[in-house]
């Protein structure tokens, strides 16, 4: 019998500034005409759409949930698309909701107001011959039941709505699944319970493992974002799972973390996969789904931007209605033509290259290039230095980092997976918390960065000159805790490194560890005469994910230092592409 148990916390009503224009209790069907408009700052509706609210779906325990159903007001009938996640399903007017369209610069008018947060919008899929079903689900707003935070328990309470959906007489038994972060997340969770009637997921960015991605990356306890997901939604009437208390009571991997990731090979359903290199809480997370779900058809496109314009563009919903017309109407429209993976390749200087075809990632022209470091000359170099030179710096001094160069004499672009693999020590400690950054410059060495979303404001830039990363891209990032530096011998490969978090190694004085950092996948193209620099820092060098989240601080003292070349030879390994 496990002593493991979650831990709770008491939820609370829904703020105002979550509460939108359908969020009341108002059960009902009620038939929306063409033209109509939630308020006027958003989409109207271009058919009549059926609105079936705060309808009661009791789960395999009883608990009962409420969703709304938006579908075509025709006789014939058609598939669902569900968005699975503990935004309240009112919530697309709210002030909250609004407010996000406006810090990455989307007309409210993009959408109708109508869809959940993060999901799709019924103004476009009704007018396709598609039903949208938003649910509260358990533990949210007016639905029973204790609330969990990406959990297994959301994939078999999502089973049993779709099944319940695919009975009901306006369905024809094909069900979809579509939305970012959370909307993604939960794919993963309900597509490996294998529910009979899913017939294609769509998962657009979101976290795969929730004590590597959000609360312990890297080894380090920074729970910002969590602290944020878990105070700012999972409202309701009852309890919500306390995440903040479970990582300070279990801080190494154990039976509660293992139930929040998703059986990866139990997943065989169609999937298109959409995925960035730029978003620090779902990139990794979103790739190594890619890589471990076990689909036969699965399509992956790495896209330049931000997940929200990404997701709304009309292109893009058009592309995707290509593939749910394929698996949840049969269409025979091509769609498996599709190539496997369509990459993008930043230029961050206006360049950028998107949806490059491939048959896998990274690319089968790619070839993994050790750049060894050089404590002499602070280089990279291709050949490994027989001259072994440390650097240092201590954690409480300016510099606390020391960083790397090389400078490309041809046209170069790396795409795939970096890693960072070094000889470190700590002096006056137990114990590092190491950041680091693969960054680009420009043929003057000035560093260069770009932003993800439409805003360019004044109000942006100050937000994204520390921290809000996944609104500018500033580079690839990794870190570790060097305590937790034990790799996971079977998830590790040379590309990807995995670590196990389930010790804790500290170091002894004098001791020089051999490491790995996993750093987020890149597509990144250098002119010649430019440079990439390499940084190892005490210190989260890029900051926090949004805006408004506590940033985490390493736990550092004494003094970091580096091995390099000769019987310690640290590299940094590129995902190097051949022309």
């Amino acid at each position: 019998m496990s002593d493991v148990t979650k831990i709770y916390t008491a939820s609370s009503p829904l703020p105002a500034a979550r509460t939108g224009v359908l969020t009341a209790w108002e059960p009902g069907t009620r038939t929306l005409e063409a033209g109509f408009q939630i308020a006027p700052q958003f989409r109207p509706l271009p058919v009549d759409v059926v609105f079936e609210k705060d309808v009661a779906v009791t789960l395999r325990d009883g608990v009962t949930i409420c969703i709304d159903v938006l579908r075509p007001a025709v006789d014939e009938k058609v598939p669902v698309i569900v968005g699975w996640s503990p935004y309240g399903k009112g919530q697309g007017t709210s002030a909250s909701v609004m407010g996000v369209f406006a810090l990455v610069g989307l007309d409210n008018a993009t959408v109708s107001g109508l869809e959940k947060f993060e999901g799709a919008d019924p103004a476009y899929w009704v007018a396709q011959g598609y039903a949208v079903c938003n649910p509260d689900i358990r533990g949210v707003v007016d639905s029973d039941g204790d609330s969990v935070l990406w959990d297994r328990q959301d994939g078999r309470d999502a089973y049993d709505l779709i099944e319940w959906l695919a009975e009901q007489e306006w369905c024809s038994g094909k069900v979809g699944m579509s939305g970012t972060s959370y909307l993604a997340v939960s794919q993963w969770f309900t597509a490996a319970e294998r529910p009979p009637h899913l017939a294609a997921i769509n998962p657009w960015e979101g976290v795969s493992d929730v004590y590597r991605d959000l609360v312990k990356r890297g080894g380090m306890p920074d729970t910002g974002f969590a602290r944020q997901l878990q105070t700012g939604s999972f409202f309701g009437k009852s309890r919500k799972e306390d995440i903040l208390a479970e990582v300070e009571e279990y801080p190494l991997i154990n039976e509660l973390w293992q139930n929040k990731i998703p059986a990866f090979d139990q997943i065989t359903v169609p999937a298109y996969i959409v995925a960035s290199y730029s978003n620090t809480l779902h990139t990794a997370g979103t790739f190594r789904a890619w890589r471990r779900i076990a689909s036969d058809e699965k399509w992956l496109r790495i896209h330049n931007s931000q997940e929200w314009p990404d997701y709304y563009d009309e292109a893009n919903v058009e592309d995707l209605r290509r593939f749910f017309d394929h698996y949840l109407k049969g269409e025979d429209n091509g769609w498996e033509q599709t190539p496997r993976v369509r990459y993008s390749v930043l230029d961050l200087a206006g360049g950028d290259v998107v949806d490059i075809p491939a048959d896998q990632f990274p690319p089968r022209d790619v070839t993994s290039t050790k750049f060894y470091l050089d404590g002499r000359t602070r280089t990279l170099t291709t050949d490994a230095p027989s001259r072994e030179v440390s650097v240092a710096y201590a954690v409480d001094d300016n510099p606390d980092a020391v960083s790397f160069l090389c400078t490309f004499d041809a046209e170069t672009v790396l795409v795939g997976y970096p890693k960072a693999h070094l000889w470190v020590e700590a002096r006056d400690a137990d114990d590092m918390d190491l950041f680091v950054l693969v960054q680009k410059l420009d043929e003057h060495g000035t560093p260069l960065e770009a932003f993800t979303v439409p805003n360019h404001s004044a109000m942006i830039h100050d937000v994204t000159d520390h921290g809000a990363t996944i609104l500018k891209y500033k580079g690839a990032d990794g870190r570790l805790r060097v305590s937790t530096r034990n790799l996971d011998e079977t998830l590790s490969t040379d590309d990807v490194p995995a670590h196990t978090f389930d010790r804790v190694e500290k170091l002894s004085p004098g001791e020089i560890v051999e490491i790995e950092i996993d750093i987020l996948p890149v597509g990144l193209a250098f002119r010649r005469g430019e440079q990439l620099r390499f940084i190892i820092s005490s210190r989260n060098l890029l900051g926090t994910l949004m805006p408004a989240i506590q940033e985490y601080v390493g736990a550092n003292s004494g003094q970091h230092v580096i091995h390099t070349g000769g019987t310690h030879p640290s590299y940094l390994q590129l995902p190097v592409q051949h022309s």
